[in-house]
């Protein structure tokens, strides 16, 4: 096999080296984006700035969508589901020569990187807007693309890359490299199909995960088996390539803080390297495009020891990244201009020598997910939105409006902030100020986590590997403690929303100035019952002393507040004055969800009634002591048991599928099933029920 790759290598390189006569000029005036989302809106906003005509495709749930109503045209592709959608790739294609469309733009997931794709785009001849079908598949699957690395004289990492994927093969394998060791899907990516096993016993359980979801991610359960560095760096080379040969390298990005084995913030270029070795990592990347043919967009990604700082090539992934953005900050690129003018048959827009690096980037994705319960991602409606405003160093990647829902059946990315600075330290207190500024309710997100992260002492010096959240873990998810000052910004955001002190009386200290609550000799005290994140519940009394406010929380002593609303549209912008304490800060009231957005992220409150103090719902924690509920919305994609099994603490008792991710639930104390909560291909509701134990008494 390894003759046959080097073959390969030599027939490829020939390819690359493709004449100026061969190359067909195809110009580009109307392109299909084969996607959704906000990767969807970053192609349209450049095709427009070009004058190229753009045509969406969306799944039912995606109908009224930002992506498709920004397009010049739409056209259905199917159901909710992926595979019913944007994966259907030759009706996408009957889709691209009904409207006219040269070329299809992939985006990143669905079809980006299939080999089959591509064949059938070139079959039906149009232009697709990546690699040649060759590259896609040679780098695809890891095993090939490692031999191809050795033979281009690209630093590779020893494992086992085989063919024979039987348990006792693999088993033996495993027991060769030690433990602990990465088990991979050959195919694929974005941490999807990747599990560590720490042991020898922890082994078989974590290559059946790995391949079951490698097989519902990629359609194959192939994999392969690394020697896992601990908290290595990952360390990434944004290259380009066009048809005639000439490939550059636009600087390498640093994404080493992940969760999930997920990218979460990313940089450029990446903290603390020297000059030489970034044009080595350059120039390393630049060998492994050109010995597969490439053409187009890549990202050649390395792990890096983060002491000796040498560098092992892991994968290359065919297509344009989630993170380019921080790599055109950086450069003065637009790099989706570049994917429209080189699939046309332009040459690279700029040389090596031309493309120079200027001052710091960071991306942080913004996702619905649930930092504190181990990152698990959620759905559900976007029912408040307001995000920093734009400009030429502050850009908001998304493809969502407020009202928007975040579908259970698609990534929970809402948006990537992109900030650039002069220098590392500017553009991260940029970073952090931005984050600030973006205001979501309706759902859980991590932005509270990003602000708390791109704060850590440990981050600022630029002391990042990947293992960055563990060790780290007890001073970014400390304790949850209420403070006073966020209950009394709360009680002051209801007091505004309800004397409906809006418009004509913006601006006016008096919150009482209603003409309704004018009492001689009388002072009104309302109470409020605020439930925080600790699941405490706060009283809060306010009382009208002049043109004051007067708060009292938990009985204790008395604070006086003086608010004031901000005129900002139909926002909730409000200064106060707490004990002699100005700040400024915005709040959100929908329904019985009191939030205030300060300095250290959000802070919400359930406004409840007496009646409800003592009824404390356990669906927060996901289990309770006889029943095992979701702790996300999702499908219920297997169930491992059946009522009257008598299971052991640790056993797995099913399989929940959520945002294209695997999620094994396990039982919580040894019982016996009493019912499941519904069948296979379920869908489940966050909290919903899922496995339910016989009561001790039944079971005894």
């Amino acid at each position: 096999m390894y003759t046959r790759l080097l073959r390969n290598v030599l027939t490829l390189r020939t390819y690359s080296t493709k004449s100026a006569a061969k190359v067909e000029l195809r110009p580009i005036n109307k392109i299909l984006i084969a996607n959704r989302g906000e990767i969807a809106c970053r192609v349209m906003r450049t095709a427009r700035r070009l004058g190229v005509r753009t045509v969406a495709v969306y799944s039912d749930p995606d109908e009224h969508s930002l992506h498709t109503s920004i397009a010049d045209e739409a056209y259905r592709v199917g159901e909710a589901a992926s595979a019913a959608s944007y994966l259907r790739g030759q009706h996408i294609i009957d889709i691209a020569k009904r409207a006219s469309c040269q070329a299809i733009h992939p985006g990143y997931g669905f079809l980006s990187e299939s080999v089959e794709f591509a064949e059938l785009c070139q079959r039906e001849n149009i232009i697709f807007m990546g690699p040649p079908s060759t590259a896609i598949r040679d780098m695809g699957i890891k095993s090939t693309s490692k031999a191809i690395m050795d033979a281009a004289g690209v630093p590779i990492i020893n494992g086992y890359h085989g063919e024979d994927q039987t348990d006792e093969r693999l088993q033996a394998e495993a027991d060769k490299i030690g433990f602990p060791l990465m088990i991979k899907a050959v195919r694929g990516g974005g941490g999807k199909g990747m599990r560590i096993a720490e042991n020898k016993e922890d082994f078989l359980t974590a290559l059946n995960s790995a391949r079951n979801e490698s097989q519902k991610s990629f359609g194959d359960s192939s994999v392969l088996l690394e020697r896992y560095v601990r908290s290595p760096r990952h360390v990434e080379v944004q290259v380009f390539a066009d048809q005639y040969g000439d490939a550059v390298y636009l600087w390498e990005r640093d994404c080493s803080v992940q969760r999930r084995h997920q990218k979460i913030i990313e940089e450029a270029p990446a903290p603390g390297l020297p000059e030489q070795l970034r044009r080595q990592l350059g120039e390393a990347a630049v060998r492994a495009a050109k010995a597969v043919g490439y053409v187009g967009a890549g990202t050649v990604e390395f792990i890096m020891d983060k002491e000796d700082l040498s560098f092992h090539f892991m994968e290359m992934n065919t297509r344009l990244q989630v993170e380019h953005p921080i790599s055109e900050m950086i450069t003065g690129t637009d790099l989706v201009e570049w994917q429209i003018r080189i699939a046309g048959g332009e040459r690279l827009p700029l040389t090596q020598e031309q493309i120079g690096r200027k001052g710091h980037a960071f991306e942080a994705r913004i996702y619905a997910e649930n930092p504190r319960g181990g990152f698990l991602p959620g759905a559900g409606p976007l029912r408040y939105l307001a995000t920093p405003q734009p400009n030429d160093y502050v850009r908001v990647e998304t493809g969502v409006r407020e009202g928007d829902e975040v579908s259970v059946h698609y990534d929970p990315m809402i948006a990537k902030l992109v900030v650039w600075g002069e220098n590392r330290a500017q553009a991260l207190n940029s970073l952090i100020a931005r984050l600030r500024e973006y205001h979501i309710t309706g759902l859980e997100t991590n932005i509270n986590f990003l602000i708390d992260l791109a704060a850590h002492p440990e981050f600022q010096e630029g002391n990042v590997h990947t293992g960055f959240i563990d060790e780290h873990f007890e001073t970014l998810f400390p304790p949850i403690e209420i403070k006073d000052e966020e209950l009394c910004k709360a009680a002051i955001a209801l007091v505004l929303n309800e004397s409906q002190v809006f418009g004509s009386n913006a601006g006016k200290n008096d919150p009482f100035n209603a003409a309704q609550n004018a009492r001689l000799n009388y002072s009104l005290i309302r109470s409020y019952n605020l439930k925080g994140n600790d699941k405490v519940v706060y009283n809060i009394k306010v009382c009208h002393d002049e043109s004051n406010l007067q708060m009292q929380i938990n009985n204790g002593s008395w604070k006086t507040v003086k608010p004031m609303r901000l005129s900002d549209g139909n926002r909730l912008k409000i200064r106060a004055n707490i004990d002699n304490n100005i700040s400024t800060f915005n709040a959100n009231i929908d329904g019985t969800e009191v939030t205030v957005f300060l300095e250290n992220g959000k802070v919400s409150f359930e406004l409840v009634q007496p009646k409800f103090l003592n009824t404390l719902s356990d669906q927060q924690s996901g289990t309770s002591s006889n029943k095992i509920v979701a702790p996300m919305p999702g499908v219920l994609e297997k169930v491992l048991v059946k009522p009257g099994d008598k299971v052991k603490k640790g056993d797995s008792l099913a399989v929940l599928i959520a945002m294209k991710m695997e999620h094994i639930l396990k039982a919580p104390q040894d019982a016996t099933i009493k019912s499941i909560g519904g069948a296979e291909g379920t869908n489940i509701s966050k909290g919903a029920a899922v496995i339910i134990f016989e009561d001790e008494e039944e079971s005894a």
